[in-house]
């Protein structure tokens, strides 16, 4: 079930593998009551579904509701720690503060975000697995994909992300700038899309900056852009995990990120914490220390020890569709420290 009538990444794969692909309007203040009547709508008409497992959690607690009328068994699954601050925002902070009491189970990608969502309600922490394999560094590969973005001798920097405002472009093309002011040879790779692209697009034309700054828009080649890569850059203002760490520490890429990324990220030592409080001065010092180059291993043995493999949480997570009486039992380990997730100080 998807909330845009616009085609999405996976639609293809979805229906390639044999799923159904379901549409309902994003819900907004003034369609309150459509939204709902939609949902309605669709669970009388497809009566066949057992689940639903709602990674929509901003307005879950309607969507999820109405399912449990009609006997549906609810999940709801936390990705992120906020939503921002304008007034949509906060009514959808609102609702998702029911959800605790409205899910049958609640999961979430980190501690972070399950505590941030739900209290101190039991819930699941459920890792956002990749396939490893797929994420191996592969140096021809790198070459190839250099070549085609033209950037072969170039020292480049990577962001991957939606163009959002948690994601912080705006203070990323600060840093950036400082880089390029020590070292003319960098580049910048952007690597998404959304609404604020226009805006950072006008920022670094207005900073002199446009011809060492390349959007790609959305790709399906991640891996291979990663291979292209010297440092990974990650200045979020909010993540519930902050999923593409986890691709870029399989690829062998150093990353930089703020603060605000939750601990579970950090599964290998090349994640690196830089405080949002620090200047991007600063934090272009820290890119500036991988301008020389450095060895990229295999790191794929480790990531797979941490349980972030495809394999092993996709078939956790079949057998639990498939039989749900588990009872979740929240992880104390992570909350031993209150400020589990907050910045860690590496320098």
């Amino acid at each position: 079930m998807l909330h845009t009538n616009k085609k999405c990444a996976y639609d293809d794969e979805v229906i390639a593998l044999g799923g159904k692909i379901f549409r309902i309007p994003a819900y907004k203040v003034s369609n309150h009551f459509q939204y709902k009547n939609e949902w309605h709508k669709f669970f009388r008409n497809n009566g066949a579904h057992k689940i639903i497992h709602g990674h929509m959690t901003s307005t879950a607690a309607i969507y999820l509701k109405i399912a449990k009328k009609y006997g549906v068994k609810t999940i709801a699954h936390a990705h992120n720690v906020s939503l921002g601050n304008d007034i949509a925002a906060k009514i959808k902070d609102i609702l998702q503060a029911r959800l605790k009491h409205t899910a049958d189970y609640l999961f979430a990608c980190s501690a972070a975000a399950g505590q941030w969502c739900y209290g101190n309600n039991n819930f699941k922490v459920i890792r956002n697995a990749i396939d490893t394999k797929k994420f191996v560094y592969n140096p021809a590969v790198r070459e190839l994909k250099r070549k085609e973005l033209g950037i072969e001798n170039k020292f480049v920097i990577e962001h991957i992300g939606n163009f959002s405002i948690h994601k912080n472009h705006s203070f990323l093309i600060d840093i950036f700038k400082a880089v390029h002011e020590k070292n003319n040879n960098a580049v910048l790779v952007l690597v998404g899309g959304g609404k604020l692209r226009g805006d950072i697009e006008k920022k670094v034309e207005v900073l002199g900056l446009k011809e060492n700054v390349i959007f790609t828009g959305i790709r399906p080649d991640i891996p291979a852009l990663l291979d292209a890569a010297d440092v990974f850059l990650f200045p979020s203002l909010s993540e519930g995990l902050g999923m593409v760490l986890i691709e870029t520490q399989t690829n062998g890429l150093h990353c930089i990120a703020s603060e605000m990324i939750p601990c579970e990220a950090e599964i290998t030592n090349l994640l690196e914490y830089v405080s949002l409080k620090k200047p991007a001065s600063y934090w272009a010092y820290k890119v500036l220390e991988y301008a020389g180059g450095y060895e990229r291993k295999n790191m794929r043995e480790e990531v797979k020890k941490t349980g972030f493999d495809i394999n092993e949480g996709s078939k956790w997570l079949e057998d639990f569709y498939l039989n749900e009486t588990h009872e979740f039992i929240q992880d104390k380990e992570l909350f031993k420290q209150q400020d589990t997730w907050q910045y860690k100080p590496r320098y």
